[in-house]
């Protein structure tokens, strides 16, 4: 048993995939560079084009090649699904509702209008129309799996990116059915199929947001009174793989359920625990991925048709730039975030691969064709970090970006995470009362608007980066969190509490219910506005039919005081964090 284990070639492949890890995600992050360039570049050198092609001359090669490239691929398919299903986590249903008009509009335009003007490219250079077709909005995608741990999904380069991923992520499945249909021996089959899968996808879909909405809180508290990492790993995995197998059942992607399935949980107030457990995973399966793609790249191919293939690499990244960034600016986006998402967005994807496949196994295009195309596919993933950096450059010389201000006040200041309406307003109090202070936000147009009113704005994104550590955070009297999206907000305060456990964090809650869960993450005041809007109005009214000013004050103050030990026991506040002294006082 140990000779065969010793002479396992699945064994030998994860010592390669191990050890590419090891090498590249430490030598790529001390020289500042991505390692998903790290990744594809160890996967075109232990690839069957690479090293892999010298083992029958040298046999030692054998131990630092893939001797299976085949049976990477379901690690690399899960590690697409682990990458949806952390995006999941980030998002939430509030934020997919206001992203609707980008996700259906700017996503929908985008996909439609690159996917048929490339066809028609195609056609006119003698591509037969379906073949031209297939090709147009295969090439049309934009890599989910790369551009998003870029971009992140909360500035506006972010949120842009997101949503016209997810429209063509949503498209994958009726893509796919329509080119089988147009097979011409699958026709009636292809669309009997395509109606069948839709509606029963709907159904599956409707069920898991209404069982995982049940389910889902009792599943992970039970888990979480055990305290045991373990079961939470392994309920995790369980809500996952369970929901990408019931959308793939009937034939939508996995990645649609892995995404259902990272939103539901993400409602919960478990999602950092998950999102903890869940992170070393998703890196090492995405680098599995990568290492997929770079084994796919043929440099002898390449070389042989060196001019044709980068002439097609730079047409499409270019003319897919150009269209993206019309569109953003057609539909209100700066001039900098549209250039920079348009070139962010340029190359092809990882869901190119696979309507290729798809496009070739209905013999809509040759062998050859597809070849060729995959390749323009993978030197396009490698290149995408490239594109992020020539994006943001170009973006910063379109419309320069405001910087990072570093002479800070001589005296620690507070910082206010937005700097919109609420932010400013507590700017102005702060000043009326001599205490420095900083607004900090990743809104370019605000930053900017707050500085020409004279506040001392910066931007910056607090989830994200060292922002906040530039800032002094380490010494700031407080935090004071003004954005109104309640789950960016708690995920904030769970982050900040548990790296500075004494600090002072003040926090806007949409409602009772939020500033109850607020306060179970770790804040140290969360202020309703529904509260503070009735107080107002009862104070008014007061005041106006003739009652003294001096007891309404006081009886507004105890009202406060009631409602925040009434939102404290319900929230299950176990703990106050002890807090350093805020010059706040006194």
């Amino acid at each position: 048993m140990a000779g065969e284990l010793s002479n396992s070639p699945m064994l030998s492949d994860a010592l390669v995939i191990l050890g590419a890890a090891g090498i590249v995600i430490p030598s790529f992050t001390r020289l500042r560079i991505t390692p998903v360039i790290g990744f594809i570049l160890i996967g075109i050198a232990v690839g069957p084009f690479g090293l892999g092609s010298l083992v029958y001359d040298y046999s030692w090669l054998g131990h630092v090649t893939i001797s299976d490239p085949d049976g990477l691929k379901p690690f690399a398919e899960f590690g697409i699904i682990l990458l949806l299903f952390a995006i999941g986590l980030e998002l939430s249903f509030n934020r997919l509702w206001q992203l609707r008009r980008l996700v259906f509009g700017l996503g929908a335009l985008e996909l439609l209008i690159i996917g048929i003007s490339l066809a028609i490219v195609l056609t006119m250079m003698g591509q037969y129309w379906t073949g031209a077709a297939a090709l147009g909005f295969a090439l049309a995608f934009s890599s989910t799996a790369i551009v998003l741990p870029i971009s992140g999904t909360t500035t506006p380069v972010g949120r842009a990116a997101l949503s016209m991923l997810l429209f063509e992520d949503i498209m994958i499945v009726p893509i796919v059915f329509l080119l089988g249909a147009m097979a011409p021996h699958t026709q009636a089959e292809g669309w009997e199929g395509m109606v069948e899968t839709l509606w029963q996808g709907g159904l599956v879909i409707a069920v898991l947001l209404i069982v995982g909405r049940l389910a889902l809180p009792r599943l992970f508290a039970q888990a979480a009174r055990t305290k045991s990492p373990e079961l939470f790993l392994a309920a995790s995995l369980l809500v996952v793989i369970g929901s990408s197998l019931a959308t793939s059942s009937v034939g939508l992607s996995p990645i649609v359920g892995a995404l259902i399935a990272g939103l539901l949980i993400a409602e919960t107030e478990y999602h950092g625990e998950v999102e903890g457990i869940m992170e070393p995973f998703k890196g090492l399966a995405l680098g599995v991925f990568l290492i997929t793609v770079g084994m796919s790249i043929d440099l002898f191919t390449i070389w042989d048709n060196l001019g044709s293939i980068l002439l097609a690499v730079v047409l499409v990244l270019t003319f897919k730039a150009t269209v993206t960034g019309v569109l953003l600016r057609l539909m209100g986006a700066r001039r900098s975030t549209a250039a920079e998402t348009g070139i962010l967005m340029a190359s092809p994807s990882e869901t190119t691969l696979i309507v290729l496949a798809a496009a070739g196994s209905a013999m809509l295009i040759q062998p050859g064709t597809a070849q060729f195309w995959q390749i323009v596919t993978a030197i396009g993933l490698t290149v995408t970090p490239i594109l992020a950096r020539l994006g943001r450059a170009i973006a910063r010389q379109v419309e320069p970006v405001p910087e990072l201000d570093t002479t800070l006040p001589s005296e620690p200041p507070v910082i206010i995470i937005g700097a919109g309406r609420v932010g400013l307003l507590v700017a102005d109090m702060l000043t009326a009362h001599g205490k420095p202070y900083v607004a900090l936000d990743a809104d370019a147009d605000l930053i900017t608007k707050a500085k020409r009113a004279g506040y001392h704005a910066m931007f910056g994104d607090a989830a994200r980066g060292t922002a906040l550590t530039r800032l002094g955070i380490e010494s700031s009297p407080a935090i004071v969190l003004t954005m109104d999206e309640p789950i960016l907000a708690k995920r904030l305060v769970t982050k900040l509490r548990n790296a500075y456990p004494d600090l002072r964090i003040v926090v806007r809650a949409r409602d009772l219910e939020h500033a109850a869960a607020l306060y179970r993450a770790g804040a140290s005041h969360a202020v309703p506005e529904t509260l503070e809007s009735s107080l107002q109005l009862s104070e008014a009214v007061l005041v106006d039919i003739g009652v003294a000013m001096g007891p309404v004050i006081v009886s507004i103050h105890e009202k406060r005081d009631e409602f925040r030990d009434r939102i404290e026991r319900e929230g299950k506040l176990d703990y106050k964090p002890k807090l350093r002294t805020s010059t706040l006082e006194g």
